[in-house]
């Protein structure tokens, strides 16, 4: 079963958890928080679909520590910062390095509010973006390499005759080819192929 999109809360200041983790709740959001970046890290729940709200400084592990490995670790979760007016420049450069935004403190619940849920938003759009790339690498998994070679041509927009000289096989051939690329890759025309390697291409 999919888990819930979850607002996950790293805060080391107990009131400050509580009170926006019942803002959250309230709001109808699912929310789990912890009392540290380690403890985050360690309940193994980065993987989740949702988003990151945390402090800038906090002991051990600081939001910019957490950020870094996150992001060297390959996770693209959604990171809102929450900062005190002292911490601006660390939270620009936090949004340099990738977050999704910094919110200076005292803020109002609704500000965070609608941030969060573009969050969530942004999050859900780019898992389906990831599903459709990781079904495209798996079907391209499937082409030999003669029918790479093909779809390559195709995709430049060369005809089948150019195609069978420069590989050095008979027309028919790389029409059998052609179409098995087309049942492989589930293309019903060539603005199909080039769409799925398109799609491809954005990921490298």
């Amino acid at each position: 079963m999919p888990h819930t999109p979850t607002v996950f809360l790293i805060d080391d200041d107990q009131a400050v958890r509580d009170a926006i983790g019942l803002l959250l709740q309230a709001s109808g959001l699912a929310v789990e928080t912890f009392a540290s970046a380690a403890d985050f890290l360690e309940a193994g729940v980065v993987q989740r679909p949702g988003c990151l709200v945390l402090d800038v400084r906090m002991p051990g592990l600081s939001g910019l520590d957490l950020q870094k490995q996150l992001r060297a670790q390959g996770y693209r979760i959604p990171i809102i910062f929450m900062t005190g007016h002292g911490d601006v420049p660390m939270a620009i450069r936090a949004m340099k390095a990738g977050a999704f935004d910094f919110i200076e403190k005292p803020f109002q619940g609704q500000i965070l509010l609608a941030r969060i849920r573009e969050a969530l938003d942004l999050d859900s759009r780019e898992r389906r973006r990831q599903a459709c790339r990781d079904s495209a690498a798996a079907r391209m998994a499937l082409l030999s390499p003669r029918e790479r070679e093909v779809l390559e041509r195709v995709a430049e927009g060369q005809y089948n005759k150019v195609i069978a000289a420069e590989l050095g096989i008979s027309l028919s051939t790389v029409e059998i080819h052609r179409k098995r690329v087309m049942e492989k890759l589930k293309a019903e025309s060539l603005s199909d192929l080039i769409r799925l390697l398109a799609l491809l291409n954005a990921q490298s």
